[in-house]
């Protein structure tokens, strides 16, 4: 299970929506075949190591991350062909959360007399794809926060200058995040700012699309985002009344995306309008949340963050700007409050990986269940 874990690794950035699933065919103790989810839309790990298999599989075992599926979506259901290829015993690590499957997989292989055990490293099968979980049971992206901050809590000084709170092996890994997930978000304030691209450089990966809030399309036409080699998968979300400026029609000439949404009392995007709109337009099921304050106070006051990577770097800065400094708690028992799934050292700073929700009680939990991907 651990190899097929491995295998499941070789599909992140490029099946989404579709979960990350390896597996590995097992005959006389010895692996006959592997296989992954490749690419969104071609064969399933299971039909991958079928197809693969350097002998005739009746009688083996099939190991798979994920419940091997029963309905008819891009490629049609896995189970009917593991029974007509004469498996024996399939492994399952965990449960397809998808309300299509769920369960009617491990159903089926049993009444086809085939023997099923369920649940091996099951909370590491769940870590990898958390992110698929949320969205197939809501519709929703799964969140991701990230935050580079000093001993004292400060993302930067008073003036506005971040660079680098973090260290080199920091902003590997949050290139690494960006590869991993479908979006990074950030406010008009930060490409104001700093000017950024937003875009996969320090790993290997490919390109997540780039989401800006810029309520009244104040951001300069010169800004990276819009107009570099990657500006078709900027999406630019803006109210209603600036989607009928002059300016949103220069945006969709220069190729960029334009998404216009509802704003709240306060003349604010709505965010979670925003979410459902990038899953439904976009097939966005997860996005990277990289800032800048006020959009992470909005986020967090609107309980919109499942999980955050907070990058502490050893240095003290003093007076600065704080990553929720909008935040606005009447108590300390109203303070929200998050779970510490695992500290993790990167370079010279601490990443600690908290959860909104702590994950599921599995039947059979893992010391290793955040070590998968980080």
């Amino acid at each position: 299970m651990r190899h097929a874990l491995r295998l499941a690794l070789r599909g992140t950035g490029r099946v989404s929506p579709n979960p990350r699933v390896g597996c590995v065919i097992l005959k006389d103790g010895r692996i006959i075949a592997e296989g992954w989810h490749a690419e969104y839309g071609g064969p399933h790990a299971e039909v991958m190591a079928l197809e693969r298999a350097t002998e005739d599989v009746r009688g083996a075992t099939l190991v798979v991350t994920l419940e091997p599926c029963v309905h008819q979506g891009k490629t049609p259901p896995c189970t009917p062909r593991i029974i007509e290829r004469g498996i024996a015993r399939v492994v399952i690590g965990m449960l397809d959360p998808n309300p299509q499957v769920n369960g009617r997989g491990v159903e089926q292989l049993r009444a086809a007399g085939i023997q099923v055990e369920l649940g091996v490293l099951e909370a590491d099968c769940f870590w990898l794809n958390r992110f698929f979980a949320k969205h197939v049971r809501t519709g929703m992206p799964y969140v991701v926060g990230k935050l580079a901050q000093s001993l004292d809590g400060c993302i930067a000084l008073p003036d506005g200058e971040s660079r680098w709170i973090s260290s080199e092996e920091s902003r590997r890994r949050v290139h690494a995040l960006r590869a991993e997930l479908d979006a990074v978000l950030v406010g008009k304030g930060t490409v104001f700012r700093d000017n950024p691209r937003l875009t996969v450089r320090k790993v290997p990966g490919r390109q997540p699309w780039r989401v800006v809030l810029d309520t009244h399309l104040q951001l300069p036409m010169m800004s990276f985002v819009f107009t570099d080699e990657y500006r078709d998968r900027t999406i630019v979300c803006c109210s209603a009344q600036a989607a009928r400026q002059r300016k949103a029609e220069t945006l969709r000439e220069a190729g960029v995306q334009l998404l216009e949404l509802p704003t709240d009392s306060d003349g604010r995007l709505h965010l979670p309008s925003l979410l459902r709109e990038l899953s439904q337009r976009f097939q966005i099921a997860s996005v990277l949340v990289e800032g800048g304050a006020g959009v992470m106070s909005a986020f967090l006051q609107q309980q919109l963050l499942d999980e955050l990577h907070l990058f502490c770097a050893p240095i003290v800065l003093g007076k600065g700007r704080h990553p929720f400094e909008q935040l606005q708690v009447p108590s300390i028992q109203d303070a929200p409050r998050w779970h510490l799934q695992a500290v993790l050292r990167s370079g010279e700073d601490l990443q600690c990986i908290l959860l909104r929700e702590p994950l599921p009680q599995f039947r059979q939990q893992s010391a290793e269940a955040t070590t998968v991907l980080v």
